[in-house]
């Protein structure tokens, strides 16, 4: 049996990576066998790849190889982790996946959409998940709760407002296109309202 294939998208600060992480505990808690994967990363040569797009000595990096840095990770993790998973009748929770980069490439920085799709389309072999979950949350929240998470900043926390919110509608756009795939979840509240939710949603899905 093929496994379902689940992604979290949304602004930096909405809380997808901790959304994520919950989901797939409960998952393996209640017998159904799921893994969770991060983008860029999730290999050693995607991890390679994550170290040099977030690195801030690089805020001068051109839109055009940012898109094909990401593009390069998500094509070994596609081929290395995701698809083997799947096969194997794995669930994969997948944070952040090719709907990224249309948001964050395409909106954000403003690339030619359709080029970044075609790029996706070519790295991934076409593959799609089974659900997106776009936890949307104001750029402002975001901005909060970013400036109180531990840790320093990276490269793309650093861009402004005015990007995120670029990047924020850019994802409303995407939901609003493939409302079959998407199910937006406004991520404001608690993390156990947030996360009932999702669950709500992964019941549409998910036995």
């Amino acid at each position: 049996m093929t496994g379902r294939f689940i992604t979290f998208e949304g602004i930096d600060g909405c809380g997808k990576t901790t959304h994520a992480r919950t989901l797939v505990e409960r998952l393996n808690r209640e017998g159904t066998k799921a893994v969770l994967l991060r983008e860029p990363g999730g290999t050693a040569i995607g991890e390679r790849v994550r170290a040099i797009l977030l690195d801030k000595a690089h805020m001068d990096m051109a839109a055009e190889a940012e898109l094909l840095l990401f593009t390069a990770a998500r094509a070994q993790i596609v081929r290395e982790v995701v698809r083997p998973a799947l096969a194997a009748g794995t669930v994969v929770v997948l944070d952040r996946f090719t709907d990224s980069s249309e948001a964050y490439q395409g909106y954000g920085r403003g690339l030619d959409l359709e080029a970044v799709r075609q790029v996706n389309r070519f790295a991934t072999g076409g593959l799609r998940p089974d659900l997106t979950l776009f936890l949307d949350l104001d750029e402002a929240e975001a901005a909060e709760r970013m400036g109180v998470r531990p840790g320093a900043s990276d490269r793309l926390d650093d861009e402004g407002a005015s990007f995120m919110k670029r990047v924020r509608e850019g994802y409303r756009k995407l939901a609003m296109d493939d409302p079959e795939r998407f199910r937006v979840v406004p991520a404001s509240g608690s993390i156990e309202e947030v996360d009932a939710r999702i669950d709500a949603a992964l019941k549409e899905v998910l036995p």
